[in-house]
């Protein structure tokens, strides 16, 4: 047994996301979507994350581009332009909890995700840093992910997966990896183990050194 938390993130995308929420609604798993803000100005798209939404899952921020990590920007209104209009763009759909997760490029956990100015963003307006520890690489393995998805999945008491609803043909697998992992005892959850969320509602609450560069901010 074992609890397992799914996370998609780089959407929504009209190809794949409502096939994903069908395959979660007809499971009764609620889940976060941690959304591209430049997404949400397409109509289509942003009617997806309403949709999502209403389902009862999380809509979180992924930043707006979703093109340079955070931590290897210079300038000081990175936050501003990354999370701040994300943040905007998702609107009245935003968790009391202002969910956001930043990018590393294929899923590092290391000094790339975060700088001094943007944490320093993050604690101003209260948002929740959403990491993760489980990155079964879906979108370069679109067929292979679910075995490497089910051995993270075995071996941690709590599993926060990162997987994307992208048109990659990863998720033509999503409804096997779920019924596999529901057979292998997996309970599916909402919420976010604690040691992945080291800033709460703006509140540095665990170490995070190794995520933050040392990045000279200019003016």
């Amino acid at each position: 047994m074992y609890d397992l938390t799914l996370t998609f993130d780089n959407g929504p995308d009209p190809e794949v996301t409502p096939r994903v929420l069908d395959i979660l609604g007809e499971r009764g798993i609620k889940t976060t979507f941690f959304v591209i803000g430049e997404k949400l100005a397409d109509p289509e798209r942003r009617s997806l994350a309403e949709r999502a939404h209403r389902e009862g899952h999380w809509v979180g921020n992924h930043t707006f581009t979703h093109s340079i990590p955070l931590g290897e920007r210079s300038g000081r209104d990175t936050a501003e332009n990354e999370i701040g209009r994300t943040q905007d763009a998702i609107g009245d759909l935003a968790h009391p909890q202002r969910w956001f997760r930043p990018f590393g490029g294929g899923g590092n956990l290391d000094k790339r995700l975060l700088k001094p100015s943007v944490v320093d963003y993050l604690a101003r307006k209260k948002h929740s840093c959403v990491l993760w520890n489980s990155i079964p690489r879906d979108w370069d393995d679109p067929d292979g992910w679910t075995e490497r998805a089910l051995d993270q999945c075995n071996g941690q008491p709590w599993t926060l997966m990162v997987l994307h609803d992208l048109p990659t043909g990863a998720m033509a697998h999503l409804e096997l990896f779920l019924d596999r992992a529901g057979a292998a005892g997996a309970r599916f959850r909402q919420d976010f183990p604690p040691q992945c969320v080291p800033i709460r509602c703006g509140e540095i609450v665990l170490p995070i050194n190794d995520y933050v560069s040392c990045i000279e901010e200019s003016v």
